[in-house]
């Protein structure tokens, strides 16, 4: 005959159960100590960017075009009833041939919103690939890299393609980023 339990007894036992299954997992410190990061691509380049410094991936918003500023400056949208001013990345670090042979394919655009001290800005990439774990202590330091994109990289990490690791609070911060009137 089996007796009646109450709800915290009931609890009680569903705990012991748990802990004896749990038993053979690997304790908090033997794990990995993990990296992660957005990824995404501009043009032939892969990039992955911190987790803590993008706010949010969106799709392409509409936006309104800006009058008097850099070309690479796309214009402001409406984020929920605030002004995201719209920068296209490709643009900004490349020659402007390239940007718009790479804008083209507008599906899988998408845009990183940042948002450091008093900038917020949305940075318009070439594509997103989600979410990327690294292994912490696998971050390679950057090599030494020329071009206008060299100070915001942060080291890389190696994979199937090596996945360099930008810093768009360092761009926010960037007296080239922030100067956009022509």
């Amino acid at each position: 005959m089996t007796e009646s339990l109450t709800a915290f007894e009931l609890l009680l036992q569903i705990d012991q159960r748990c802990r004896l299954l749990a038993a053979d997992l690997p304790s908090q410190p033997t794990r990995q100590h993990g990296w992660s990061g957005i990824g995404f691509r501009l043009g032939e380049h892969w990039y992955v960017a911190p987790m803590g410094e993008v706010s949010e991936v969106l799709h392409e918003p509409r936006f309104t075009q800006l009058p008097g500023v850099k070309p690479w400056v796309k214009g402001v949208a409406n984020l929920r009833g605030r002004l995201l001013p719209m920068m296209d990345l490709c643009a900004f670090f490349s020659d402007k041939e390239l940007a718009h042979e790479l804008s083209a394919v507008r599906k899988q655009r998408r845009v990183l919103v940042v948002e450091h001290n008093d900038v917020f800005a949305g940075l318009m990439v070439d594509e997103v690939f989600g979410l990327q774990h690294f292994a912490q202590d696998s971050l390679e330091p950057a090599e030494a890299l020329s071009g206008p994109i060299a100070p915001f990289i942060k080291g890389r990490f190696r994979r199937e393609q090596s996945w360099q690791v930008f810093s768009p609070f360092a761009l926010a911060q960037s007296q080239s980023f922030m100067h956009v009137a022509l």
